[in-house]
């Protein structure tokens, strides 16, 4: 059961929390990058998840016509067959949609995992995301309404951003600035209009300063303890302690303690692409560079067929990505607690 089942995803969610862990979600644009998420999470003895955003289905779909439904759903379709040699269980996601592409992405996924539901068979992807975080709060909630509706009926956990991530991210940007810091009245909203799980699951990504990309130390000021008082917040009116399970966005560059920070206060999913692509990349500029002219046919030569080989480097990026992976595990302590 490599690819988690509806019952095993909220497993998988309702231990990391409990045990104060999380699992990396690791966005992958193609059948290498996930076999490198998988091979971390298997050197880790960790489950995940693993996840295609907007840009990443369009990419995958081929840039013929880059079809996002197409790209998303042949991965996730080769995912379910090649994950079996994996000793984990990983759950597949799509990662932030915003409102001018839910009906290019999201709204047409959900309707091949309800098909597929209708037949006995489990949904393709165990969770999607709705960003809203560009509309108003109210019209946000108002979609995510819907989305969670259709989700839960297709037995399909819902991903909600109430409120902006900084930063750019396929398109969707946000400035840097004090909006992005979820207050209480925007989780009780939240609350009212989704509900406490009665309405469907749903994993709430809660800003405390998170800015996607890369950034340099004190650029950025995080804020995770601000789950706490969201928490805490929503507890006091509803009688529900820890309500909410939370997504962390924007981690790359994140400090050990602002980490260890946000998994005692209820984060159960934390977001990996700048890193991962980093790590991917490297080793194989690293083998151009070392062997220019074998990759290169310069001044009328030959090149090294060996050396050009997409295979060559290409196994070198997947260790690099798998390497990340593994060191993302550690670092959110989910090293070790594989489901048996």
């Amino acid at each position: 059961m490599p690819i988690a089942t509806p019952e095993v995803y909220n497993e998988m969610l309702d231990r990391a929390k409990a045990g104060k862990f999380a699992y990396p979600a690791i966005n992958v644009t193609s059948t290498q990058t996930l076999h490198a998420a998988l091979r971390g999470f298997a050197e880790a003895e960790s489950d995940g998840i693993i996840q295609m955003s907007t840009g990443g289905a369009e990419f995958l779909g081929g840039q013929y016509n880059k079809d996002m439904v197409t790209g998303s759903v042949a991965l996730a379709e080769f995912a379910h067959i090649v994950a079996e040699k994996y000793p984990v269980t990983v759950a597949l996601h799509t990662d932030h949609c915003p409102k001018g592409k839910l009906d290019g992405y999201v709204r047409p996924l959900l309707e091949v995992s309800a098909a597929r539901v209708a037949k006995g068979l489990n949904p393709l992807f165990q969770s999607h995301m709705w960003d809203g975080s560009a509309e108003t709060l109210a019209d946000n909630l108002a979609i995510g309404q819907e989305l969670l509706a259709k989700a839960a009926a297709a037995k399909i956990i819902l991903e909600v951003e109430i409120t902006p991530t900084g930063g750019e991210e396929d398109g969707v940007s946000h400035e840097i600035n004090d909006n992005l810091y979820t207050t209480v009245e925007d989780a009780l909203r939240t609350a009212e209009a989704l509900g406490l799980g009665e309405k469907g699951r749903y994993l709430l990504a809660a800003s405390f300063g998170n800015v996607h990309g890369v950034y340099k130390p004190g650029n950025v000021v995080l804020r995770p303890e601000l789950l706490k008082d969201l928490q805490e917040g929503v507890a006091a009116k509803y009688g529900k302690a820890s309500p909410f399970d939370f997504v962390f966005h924007g981690g790359s560059g994140s400090t050990a303690e602002e980490i260890a920070t946000a998994l005692e206060n209820g984060v159960v999913k934390m977001n990996l692409d700048t890193d991962t692509q980093y790590a991917f990349t490297r080793p194989v500029v690293d083998h151009m560079f070392r062997n220019y002219d074998a990759v290169l046919k310069v001044d009328g030569e030959v090149g090294t067929k060996s050396l050009y080989d997409p295979r060559t480097w290409g196994k070198a990026a997947e260790a690099g990505m798998a390497a990340r992976v593994t060191e993302a595990c550690a670092n959110l302590r989910s090293t070790g607690t594989k489901i048996k």
